[in-house]
């Protein structure tokens, strides 16, 4: 495997494992949590180093913070950017190994 550059561990945070992105891995699809700063071409770089496979490509989108009460108290949550990257045919991440 290649030598992998400290910054790409900090483009991408964590897998993100719900059942929307279980149904996107049957497309040949992961999706993560990214830096909010983190751009298109820096989060293809740091798949294809880390998880050494080829990347088709890279759609993001930035979950607005949202309100909500859990038990009577009210909280807030952050703002997250998701990636979702689309996988070459024939190559596969398994998100629940980890790095």
């Amino acid at each position: 495997m290649s030598t992998t550059d400290p910054r790409h561990y900090d483009v991408i945070i964590s897998p993100v494992i719900t059942e929307k992105a279980t149904l996107a891995s049957e497309r040949n699809q992961v999706i993560f949590k990214v830096a909010r700063n983190a751009t298109k071409p820096q989060i293809k770089e740091a798949v294809e180093k880390l998880f050494d496979v080829k990347v088709k490509s890279v759609n993001t989108h930035l979950r607005k913070g949202k309100v909500k009460a859990f038990k009577g108290t009210v909280g807030e949550q952050s703002e997250v950017k998701r990636a979702i990257v689309t996988l070459e045919e024939g190559h596969k991440i398994d998100v629940t190994t980890g790095l």
